[in-house]
């Protein structure tokens, strides 16, 4: 009687122990896994090096970032569209795509096309055409 009770004892131990270190190693598989995805979201190359290729992409009205990660992805943008979903959420540009047809490239990276969706350009870009119609603007006036 006595003896089966010590067996028990060490079965009960042993499984414990088992129960302990498997949920050790599921915390830290899952610790790495939220790891690489977080650090994926801010350090994610483009696909391909310049010139890469161009690809052409269609934003509906009210697309979810989803369904755009997955377009992209398909398209072979990104690598992730699920990725794709999470950066646009986490940055600047959430709420700011704007439906239209876009000429994207490979050698993109994620927040690169995400400022081409949104409709804005690079500073220098933006700066330039600034000036242009500005100076557009004038010329009107002198002719009036």
């Amino acid at each position: 009687m006595r003896s089966r009770k010590v067996v028990f004892g060490i079965l009960r131990g042993t499984i414990s122990i088992l129960l302990v270190l498997l949920l050790l190693i599921g915390i830290a598989k899952a610790g790495e896994s939220a790891y690489e995805i977080g650090y994926r979201i801010f350090t994610e190359p483009a696909m391909e090096e310049e010139p890469g290729h161009d690809k052409r992409v269609y934003v509906e009205e009210d697309m979810s970032e989803i369904a755009l990660g997955r377009q992209l992805e398909e398209k072979g943008l990104v690598d992730s569209g699920m990725l794709f979903a999470l950066q646009l959420r986490l940055s600047a540009y959430h709420g700011k795509i704007k439906a239209g047809d876009y000429l994207l490239n490979t050698s993109q990276e994620a927040t690169e096309m995400m400022q081409a969706m949104a409709g804005e350009e690079d500073s220098e870009e933006g700066d330039t055409d600034e000036a242009d119609s500005e100076e557009g603007d004038t010329d009107e006036a002198d002719s009036e």
